[in-house]
């Protein structure tokens, strides 16, 4: 096994096709049906809003992994925003949750497309089974390292960036260019909208994996920023493809029926039995490799956490070093919220934790930071108040329809910093220059290269 973080182990190709991976393997798959069923028939809108905010978003990340590129770079950003304290870990810890929570979504997507391409219903214990099953395949390959990750991730991205731009433009044609969708179908309220940019958000959130591989990039001052970007266009454009063919092939109230497998369900009357196989076999490809992707960078933020001194560590008796530990503490808990919590749950648990650590991340950058790296701030204020419209719509929308789940938030979210604050109280991080650090990272920028 891999054990050690690997400099220039990842290209440019490799970090974008491992950022797509996640992407394209939340988003498109897992949920374009619940945002159409919070948007209406506005939904392909709504993964334009959800890329315009990450747009703001991305711009703090590409700006602090340009400046200190790091193998935990949402941690790092973080502890330089706030340094060693509570705010710090529990945001960071949030952020790692998020991780995990992406992946039990994407293993239960896998699950539901396999299931439906067999003919069988998606539901039932079959579900979690299949999840748990896709989730333990994906810790054996990045227990073979780093560079089985990026060959894998280069071939699958490949694959499923081409085939599922493919299958959109192929159901947009046999659909004669119209949107189905539209037909009889109220316009979504604004609030509804709005909520569904959560969800959009989530599709993009993917690109905060390139972030946390920052110091394995090769020239990473440049290429972590390039691959942010390119990878953010590339989804754009994908999503776009992808939610007008649904669209067109399905009204609305069928893409909200079979939201767990949309696009699945379109590619039947659009594209046929035969295209019908071809596109569960492309949500096989997607889901997979995106779940591959997560466990590659959350088991890395986690051991750069733990390097921190910001979160505990046992190795309860496993062989190996930090990393590997991490790996397997990702696994169990990846598995366990997929045995536990279904789609619609699992995606709103995930927007809950991801839009408090972002808002906690532009806020720390543009109080203490924002001169250094030569941000504008404005962007970054811009991008805190597009966070928090966003996430007050989402939680006044599920609080009507789903009041447990923000129950479960925002007592998963307590509990996270409640516990921060007792470990740190009895555990004080050592202001030394941890992997990835400030101090480190200078020296790593001007070492002279081999």
């Amino acid at each position: 096994m891999a054990q050690q973080y690997q400099k220039n182990s990842l290209s440019l190709f490799d970090t974008v096709a491992m950022g797509t991976g996640v992407m394209i393997g939340a988003g498109i798959l897992a949920l374009t049906g619940q945002i159409a069923e919070l948007a209406g028939p506005l939904f392909p809108l709504a993964f334009v809003a959800g890329a315009v905010v990450t747009g703001f978003s991305a711009y703090t990340y590409v700006k602090m992994s340009n400046a200190w590129p790091s193998a935990g770079g949402i941690g790092m950003i973080l502890t330089k925003a706030y340094g060693p304290t509570t705010v710090a870990a529990g945001a960071a810890l949030l952020m790692a949750l998020s991780m995990v929570i992406n992946e039990s979504l994407v293993a239960r997507t896998f699950a539901t497309y396999l299931l439906r391409g067999l003919d069988l219903k998606p539901e039932g214990w079959l579900v979690p089974a299949i999840g748990v099953g896709l989730i333990v395949f994906a810790y054996l390959v990045n227990a073979a390292g780093n560079r089985s990750v990026g060959l894998l991730s280069q071939l699958m991205a490949v694959l499923k960036v081409g085939g599922i731009a493919a299958f959109g433009i192929a159901a947009l044609w046999a659909g004669g260019f119209s949107f189905e969708a539209a037909e009889g179908a109220d316009g979504g309220a604004v609030a509804g909208f709005l909520a569904s940019v959560a969800l959009a958000i989530l599709a993009f959130k993917g690109f905060t994996t390139i972030t946390n591989s920052g110091a394995e990039v090769t020239d990473p001052h440049r290429n972590v920023g390039r691959a942010i970007i390119i990878s953010i266009a590339i989804c754009v454009v994908v999503y776009l493809l992808v939610a007008f063919a649904v669209g067109a092939s399905l009204p609305l109230d069928r893409i909200v029926a079979a939201k767990d497998y949309a696009l699945a369900e379109a590619a039947e009357p659009a594209l046929g039995r035969i295209g019908f196989y071809l596109t569960v076999a492309l949500a096989l490809v997607a889901t997979a490799s995106g779940v591959i992707a997560s466990i590659f960078a959350v088991s890395r933020m986690l051991a750069m956490l733990t390097d921190m001194k910001l979160i505990p560590h046992s190795h309860f008796g496993m062989p190996g070093t930090i990393r590997d530990h991490t790996l397997v503490y990702t696994v169990v808990i990846a598995s366990a919220l997929t045995i536990f919590f279904d789609l619609s749950r699992i995606a709103s648990l995930g927007a809950f934790f991801y839009l408090v650590m972002d808002i906690l991340i532009h806020w720390g950058v543009w109080r203490t930071l924002r001169e250094e790296i030569g941000t504008h701030g404005w962007v970054l204020l811009t991008a805190i108040g597009l966070d928090a419209v966003v996430l007050a719509a989402f939680a006044a929308l599920k609080w009507q329809s789903d009041p447990l789940i923000v129950v479960i938030a925002i007592a998963g979210m307590t509990a996270v910093f409640l516990f921060e604050r007792i470990f740190l109280a009895l555990n004080p991080p050592s202001h030394e220059p941890a992997h990835g650090s400030h101090h480190s990272a200078q020296e790593e920028r001007h070492e002279p290269t081999s």
